[in-house]
């Protein structure tokens, strides 16, 4: 036999939505509700007949309701095998009632922890109760109905419908795997908070990595891949996950990807004057920042017009109507703003299939956490690369000093080379990017791929001379010989900006004195791979 009658159901849950629909539709097929604290105070408040659990185990709840489900007349119920003589002698021996149906949610630990609630309260929201009755129900699925999200409740009713007041046992299996998947998500949530706020333990003996709310996505980075997006749970910062979409067709697993990367760029510039990033295959091909939206993006669009096209668009302030239809001039994948005015939003209607998301405040570009890479046997976790230089930080090594403009290109093109896969090499002038190179085996070509793309794009619109004359060249990592540097120069940078460290840094600092170049050190390195 697999389809088990719903007889009686015991019901406690921290999320009342939806409660009194269900109780009702219970309640109309003859099952008898048990119930706990206030979800018993819930069910009779929209005027269903209730037993207390205490009145089934005998018990009263006790010590502030740490103490109200942990008993053998409630687990016996749930763990029972009814086929089983034994257990159906013990159950009748001590007067244990069987249950068919458990409707349980667990006390609310994210939001408790995400409010900024004291350690005490926080403690408390730790159920345990909960994942007992939802892991003994589970187990159990042959018998019992386990229901752990009130989005399944109208499908539960539905069940019952059509299988005459009882489920299927694909219905409990199914409902089964996805209670033990939420009390492992709750757990890990626990384990996290304990080891990272309480104890400040970064890399804790067991390292929890979840998520809920999947989208399965079409294809991954490629058609023949699987993927989807998973939610993190636990406190996190709004992100490209997070963002409301407004238009356009559902966003690839390429997508996501490219539309992080420009967003994690853009929040280096969150408060400041505007700022337009374009994006493709991860990397940077143009940053710019102006007085207006519109000249910003003109500029970041000069540094790579050709990489651009197909490319993802983040900007560090509401997006306006004018900026919006220089956009939609190209093929643009998706665009990312904090918020859109209608009048953007009107230019970018006529484009059906680009992906438009507001992603309300940027995140913080200095958040600590982690990042997790798999490998093949293991995962590599570090802290994210939230490290920063100031003016004060840098060491000027060369006998000229940078001007006051090269010490703010030499900063900004830092910046933006943090976000670029290594090797990168950044020119920028006037705050915007004049040339990248990235993802290249050596320096070198890095830094001649950069200078090739500017001398391009200044052919293109027609002007004197390449934007990486008298611009400032960052670096993510020191230059292990002169040749890359040297072609900097070659290419008409003024200022280099790179962290030092190489056994060869005096050959490198002597090649910068010999063509005149200003070179600051920044002592840190961001590797990106």
């Amino acid at each position: 036999m697999t389809d088990i009658a719903i007889r009686r159901a015991l019901l406690s849950v921290s999320d009342k939505e939806g409660l009194p629909q269900l109780g009702r539709a219970l309640a109309d097929r003859g099952v008898e509700l048990v119930s706990t604290g206030g979800t018993a105070r819930a069910l009779r408040e929209a005027g269903l007949e209730v037993r207390d659990v205490s009145d089934l185990t005998g018990f009263p709840e006790m010590m502030d309701g740490r103490v109200k489900t942990l008993h053998p007349k409630v687990h016996g119920g749930l763990l029972a095998l009814r086929d089983d003589d034994a257990h159906v002698a013990s159950m009748e021996e001590h007067a244990i009632a069987p249950i068919d149906l458990v409707v349980v949610n667990l006390y609310p630990f994210e939001a408790t922890v995400a409010k900024g609630a004291d350690r005490p309260e926080i403690i408390e929201n730790i159920d345990i109760g909960g994942p007992s009755m939802v892991r003994s129900a589970a187990k159990n699925h042959q018998f019992v109905t386990i229901v752990t999200d009130p989005a399944d409740y109208s499908t539960l009713i539905e069940e019952l419908e059509q299988g005459d007041g009882g489920t299927t046992l694909a219905f409990r299996k199914r409902m089964a795997a996805k209670a033990f998947a939420a009390t492992a998500a709750y757990d890990s949530m626990i384990s996290q908070w304990f080891a990272l706020a309480d104890q400040q333990q970064q890399f804790p003996d067991f390292l929890a990595v979840n998520g809920t709310q999947p989208t399965v996505l079409r294809y991954g980075e490629n058609p023949h891949q699987h993927a989807a997006l998973y939610k993190p749970l636990g406190p996190h910062q709004q992100g490209i996950a997070q963002a409301a979409q407004l238009q356009g067709k559902a966003l690839s697993y390429n997508n996501y990807n490219d539309a992080d990367a420009a967003l994690e760029l853009c929040a280096e510039f969150a408060g400041e004057r505007p700022a337009v990033i374009i994006v493709k295959h991860a990397n940077p091909c143009g940053v710019a920042q102006r007085d207006t939206l519109i000249d910003a993006w003109n500029e970041a669009l000069a540094c790579d017009s050709v990489s651009a096209f197909g490319g993802i668009v983040a900007v560090n302030t509401e997006l306006d109507g004018e900026t919006a239809r220089a956009i939609c001039e190209i093929f643009t994948e998706v665009v990312i703003a904090p918020s859109v005015s209608d009048e953007a939003r009107e230019a970018f209607a006529k484009k059906k299939n680009l992906r438009l998301l507001t992603v309300g405040e940027l995140p913080d570009a200095r958040r600590n956490g982690l990042t997790v890479k798999p490998i093949t046997g293991g995962l590599l976790v570090q802290s994210r690369d939230n490290g920063m230089v100031s003016p004060a930080d840098l060491k000027v090594v060369t006998k000229r000093e940078p001007t006051s403009q090269e010490l703010k290109d030499c900063l900004f093109a830092w910046t933006v080379a943090r976000h670029v896969k290594s090797n990168a090499i950044v020119y920028a002038r006037d705050g915007a990017t004049a040339g990248i190179g990235a993802g290249q085996m050596n320096r070198r070509d890095s830094s001649r791929i950069a200078a090739v793309k500017a001398a391009e794009a200044a052919e293109k619109y027609g002007w004197a001379e390449s934007r990486t004359v008298g611009s400032a060249v960052a670096s993510d990592a020191f230059f292990p010989f002169a040749d890359g540097l040297l072609a900097a120069a070659e290419a008409g940078a003024s200022a280099v900006i790179q962290p030092g460290g190489s056994i060869r840094d005096d050959e490198v600092i002597a090649a910068a004195n010999e063509a005149g170049l200003a070179m600051l050190f920044t002592g840190m390195r961001h590797f990106r791979h």
